[in-house]
C-alpha cells in the first residue's frame, strides 16, 4: 500500500492522529512518531527549532526505509513538511498541511508565546494544563511550552519561508484550513495557495483549530481524493 507520513503539531503527539489514522489505513501505510521533546519522544535538552524537526523527519524516513512520500503535517507539522518540500524536495511527494500559520513576524511570534504562560494555564485553564502533561508523560510539560516558545520566536525573528520559497516548490500540494480557525487566517492560506505552483485548497466548514475538533471522516475524504490523483 502506498504511505503517507503525518507530523503532529506544537504541544501535540502523534497519539492525536489515532482518529484519522484509522480511516486511511484501509487504503494506505501511515506513520506517525513524536518530534522531539515531546511525547514518549526523547527530551530535547537545548530547545527546538524548525531545521531539528525537519532533520528528525528525515532521520525516520531513513529509518523506514522510505524515500519520496507524501506528507501531512497539522499545525506546526504543516510548516516542517512545507520546510521539507521546499529544502528537500527528493524526499517529498506530495504536501497536506492543516491549519499551518505560515506569516511570522515578531508581533505575531510574541501573541503566541504569551498564550504558553504555564502560570496562566494552570490558573485559567487547569485541564489544559492537565491534558499537556498526560500528554507529555516523559517529558516536563513546562518545558515543552518553554521549548515551542523558543522556537516561534525563532520564527518571528526569520521566518524560514518567504513568497520566492513557495513559488519554488513543484510538487502538488493540498491546503487546508478550518473556517473558524482563530490561530491561523484565511489571508495568508490563500496567499502560500497562490504562490504554489501545483496548490488545491480546501477550506473545512464549523472547524476550528484543534485537531481534536476537526472532522476525521472530512480530512480523510479530502487526503484520499488528493493522494489517489
Amino acid at each position: 500500500m502506498p504511505a503517507i507520513l503525518m507530523l503532529h503539531g506544537a504541544l501535540g503527539t502523534q497519539a492525536q492522529f489515532l482518529p484519522l489514522r484509522s480511516l486511511l489505513e484501509e487504503q494506505h501505510t501511515v506513520y506517525t512518531f513524536d518530534f522531539i521533546g515531546h511525547g514518549l519522544a526523547e527530551p530535547a535538552k537545548e530547545g527546538i527549532s524548525v531545521p531539528l524537526l525537519a532533520q528528525q523527519v528525515l532521520d525516520q524516513l531513513d529509518a523506514y526505509g522510505l524515500n519520496a512520500i507524501p506528507l501531512f503535517g497539522y499545525s506546526m507539522g504543516g510548516y516542517v513538511a512545507m520546510y521539507l518540500a521546499r529544502h528537500y524536495p527528493q524526499r517529498v511527494s506530495k504536501v497536506i498541511t492543516l491549519a499551518t500559520k505560515y506569516h511570522w513576524n515578531a508581533a505575531i511570534a510574541a501573541k503566541e508565546v504569551n498564550m504558553l504562560d504555564a502560570a496562566v494555564i494552570e490558573q485559567k485553564v487547569p485541564a489544559f494544563a492537565t491534558a499537556l502533561e498526560q500528554r507529555h508523560a516523559r517529558q516536563d510539560w513546562k518545558r515543552v511550552l518553554s521549548h515551542t516558545a523558543g522556537l516561534m520566536q525563532q520564527l518571528g525573528l526569520q521566518p524560514l519561508l518567504a513568497a520566492e520559497d513557495y513559488a519554488a516548490i513543484t510538487i502538488p500540494a493540498l491546503l487546508m484550513l478550518g473556517d473558524r480557525d482563530s490561530m491561523v487566517t484565511l489571508t495568508e492560506t490563500v496567499e502560500v495557495y497562490r504562490a504554489l505552483p501545483q496548490a488545491q485548497l480546501a477550506v473545512l466548514p464549523n472547524t476550528p483549530h484543534p485537531l481534536e475538533k476537526v472532522d476525521p471522516a472530512l480530512v480523510a475524504a479530502l487526503l484520499q481524493r488528493f493522494l489517489n490523483e
